[in-house]
């Protein structure tokens, strides 16, 4: 026994048991993401529950579990439904649990109809008759069923009209007022005389101008919002309440209980494709998450752009030009400590030093006309990125250090040798050949800075951006402006979101978009640090 321990065979079987928990603790966390992300795209069947009281529930089944039972002698195990019954504005909550011994007799009626809103989370009930203008048309399911797709498509477009006015033409109006109101402002503080009226006078004018276009979009607008009215679908539910809904209010209608695989597989993609194209609805807990993964990849390559020049750099000098002693030490040392400082700290700092310091120096210089109300002097997501750029500048300069450091001696002497200078040599031979140590720090960097939450919670992260970082209007790229993150996406749905128990499905989506998301990003980095080694083979020799 003696000498099997000092074999050292023991230890070997302990380190490859603690890898192989290790994975599988992580698979298991993998698996149950996916299972309950990818799930909820696809389309439940409706269960009708008659209960021996003599009442009807008709919803999706969530849940299943058993009653803890107390104070009672009973050996026979009990258990309970959680449904999701949907019409919120009706029962004002989403989700009912049942007693299986209260059920009477249950089925999958297949008139059984799902309706998806805009407003109030899904409808589940029956048909009872289609509305055209007040005017009953049809009371027959099978014949208003096509009917009532050809109103829904025709309100969807509708719908993209309206959007169009809203937010293309009378936003692009708004926003034209707005630089022409900050224009008066600035002619008042920079100029004084008759010129400086004449600018004000023409400005007013222009503005005017907008002002007329603006009513006559918004009674334009008017107009399209009386053709919303025009199509009425009116369902009852399982306990027989008569509910109207406008056509125009409904994203889709489905009969989950008359769908085969095939239909259902078409919705899933429809689903899927609307999760990661589509804006949030609902407080987030629906619809779909596109600002916030523009957000975070945006954040991403911002900070990435900050943070490598700035890494790569310091490392040089330490490595490189700095003479090692005590002060180069005490810095490495500070370097290796802040990596592990807790990055609410550097939200603070961000928030005092950017946000506060830089952004409001900006105003006051650049901005002056727009304030009291603070242009760079707010949260966004410049500040955030460089907020992260500085949380993760550590791990790029620790990377790279190391990998200057693996670049083997003979080939800076050979680069030397050949009259080469060192900036030559450090330009074309040592950080070539460090790069993919570089690499592995932004990756590192990289994984880091897409899952925090915590700085961005003060530095520019928002609930709802109501615009991208991108647009129409110039510069187009507004890096003044807030944003949404996945992050604080998963975190705002799954904790502070009014009705966390319909969100849940949710907050594991978004787990599995955020993901797949820092996957593909260091697949990305790791694909090009493996082309480099390849390529510099020779460094290893």
């Amino acid at each position: 026994m003696k000498k099997y321990w000092k074999s050292g065979d023991p230890f070997v079987w302990l380190t490859g048991g603690a890898l192989a928990f290790s994975l599988l603790m992580i698979l298991g966390l993998i698996v149950l993401i996916l299972a309950n992300g990818l799930s909820q795209f696809w389309p439940a069947s409706l269960t009708e529950f008659q209960m021996k009281s003599g009442q009807k529930v008709l919803g999706e089944i969530w849940e299943r579990e058993q009653i803890p039972e107390f104070k009672t002698d009973s050996k026979e195990d009990k258990y309970r439904l959680r449904l999701k019954i949907g019409n919120r504005d009706l029962y004002s909550l989403d989700f009912k649990w049942i007693d299986e011994a209260n059920i009477e007799e249950r089925e999958q009626p297949p008139n059984a109809i799902a309706i998806e809103r805009w407003e109030w989370g899904n409808f589940y009930g029956y048909f009872s008759n289609l509305k055209v203008e007040g005017d009953v048309v049809e009371t027959h399911l099978g014949d208003a069923w096509p009917r009532i797709h050809d109103f829904l498509d025709e309100m969807q477009d509708l719908r993209d009209q309206i959007k169009e006015i809203e937010e293309d033409e009378i936003g692009d109006i708004s926003y034209q007022m707005q630089n022409l109101q900050l224009d008066i402002r600035q002619i008042k503080l920079e100029s004084e005389g008759e010129q400086a009226k004449t600018q004000i006078a023409e400005k007013k004018q222009k503005i005017q101008e907008l002002q007329s276009r603006f009513e006559e979009k918004e009674a334009e607008l008017k107009k399209l919002y009386k053709q919303s009215q025009r199509y009425v679908l009116s369902m009852s539910t399982a306990d027989e309440l008569e509910q109207d809904i406008k056509i125009f209010d409904i994203v889709r209608i489905y009969r989950p209980n008359n769908m085969n695989v095939l239909r259902k597989s078409g919705f899933y993609a429809a689903k899927v494709w609307e999760f990661v194209s589509a804006e949030p609805r609902e407080s987030n807990t629906e619809g779909g998450v596109f600002p916030a993964i523009f957000g975070t990849v945006m954040l991403v390559l911002i900070m990435t752009v900050a943070v490598v020049p700035f890494g790569v750099l310091a490392a040089i000098y330490l490595r490189e030009y700095a003479k090692q002693g005590f002060l180069v030490r005490l810095v490495r040392i500070a370097v290796n400590n802040l990596a592990g400082v807790p990055s609410i700290v550097y939200g603070v700092f961000g928030l005092g030093f950017f946000i506060y310091a830089v952004g409001g120096t900006i105003d006051q210089l650049f901005y002056p006309e727009s304030l009291p109300t603070p242009t760079f002097g707010t949260g966004g997501i410049l500040w955030a990125s460089l907020t992260l750029a500085l949380l993760t500048v550590p791990v790029v300069i620790v990377a790279t250090e190391e990998g200057l450091a693996a670049v083997p001696r003979e080939i800076r002497e050979g680069s030397l040798a050949l009259s080469a200078t060192k900036y030559e040599t450090l330009w074309r031979v040592v950080i070539p050949s460090a790069m993919p140590g570089i690499l592995t720090g932004l990756i590192l960097a990289i994984a880091r800075a897409a899952g925090e939450v915590a700085p961005l919670m003060i530095t520019g992260v928002v609930k709802l951006a109501p615009t991208l970082p991108i647009d129409s209007h110039f510069p187009f790229v507004h890096l003044e402006r807030k944003f949404m993150h996945l992050g604080f996406h998963i975190y705002d749905v799954g904790f502070q979101s009014p009705n966390v128990e319909a969100a849940i499905p949710m907050v594991y989506s978004t787990t599995v978009l955020l993901l797949l998301i820092v996957l593909l990003l260091n697949v990305v980095a790791i694909a090009i640090r493996n082309r480099l080694r390849k390529k510099l083979a020779f460094s290893t020799f």
